[in-house]
């Protein structure tokens, strides 16, 4: 028995040396002779090799507690050994970045791997006079040297705040770098218009600083169990794992 095509040779596993590879847009490939990694739970679709898996949960006594009172939590698994993991969450695509000595404030439902040698902490995201409308607001920060893997529907674009005033509907954004600071914005226009209908877009996030913001084109937040929410009108409900 023959099989003829070029399927197998197409979809070849890749060869990159980096630590975090793409196996493709929405497969990552995590070389495991570089280090532990941390992986949202479930993540994993393959290996080669002998790789050991842990579930950390909220990652420890205090995140649990902060995970708790916030509901920005993020279920993590630790992961080590030897050979190649492949991971994946929902088809979505994924976006690596490296990390040096630098800080990155992701939304926790956009995460998907990173590297042990990252810390990771959930904290309050000072949002201004417009926080309290908000809520309160939290997220998933990122410090330290290391890759960073984050998930996006569809392939995102990354706004340069220096450069212009930006805003962004808070079910879109996907992180924003160090050095870059968020406010809400209350869009007058749509709450005068809410009655009428309205254009939905009531409460939006300002940019501004030095660095940049990543949004995608999507007003949904996937959820850590492969399911998504559906944007009801731009507001923060779902943003950061509200």
């Amino acid at each position: 028995m023959t099989i003829h095509g070029s399927l197998f040779q197409d979809h070849a596993e890749t060869t990159g040396a980096d630590p975090f590879t793409h196996q493709n847009k929405k497969m990552l490939k995590v070389a495991m002779q570089y280090g532990p990694v941390m992986a949202r739970l479930g993540s994993m679709v393959a290996y080669q090799g002998d790789v050991r898996f842990q579930n950390t949960g909220s990652g420890g006594l205090n995140k649990m507690i902060k995970s708790k009172l916030t509901g920005e939590g993020v279920e993590m698994m630790s992961c080590e050994g030897s050979g190649e993991l492949f991971l994946a969450d929902n088809a979505s695509e994924i976006q690596i970045m490296y990390l040096e000595n630098d800080s990155i404030s992701v939304n926790g439902a956009s995460l998907l791997a990173f590297s042990a040698s990252v810390e990771w902490d959930i904290q309050r995201v000072n949002a201004g006079r417009g926080s309290m409308m908000a809520g309160g607001m939290y997220n998933v920060v990122l410090r330290g040297t290391g890759y960073v893997a984050v998930l996006t529907e569809g392939e995102p674009v990354a706004l340069d705040v220096a450069s212009a005033p930006t805003f962004a509907d808070a079910q879109a954004v996907v992180l924003w770098t160090a050095g870059v600071t968020m406010s809400i914005r209350v869009d007058t226009g749509g709450l005068k218009s809410m009655l009428r209908g309205g254009s939905g877009e009531l409460l939006q996030m300002a940019f501004s600083g030095q660095g940049y913001v990543l949004v995608q084109p999507s007003e949904t937040v996937p959820q850590g169990s492969g399911e998504s929410q559906q944007s009801s009108g731009g507001g923060l409900g779902g943003l950061l794992g509200l």
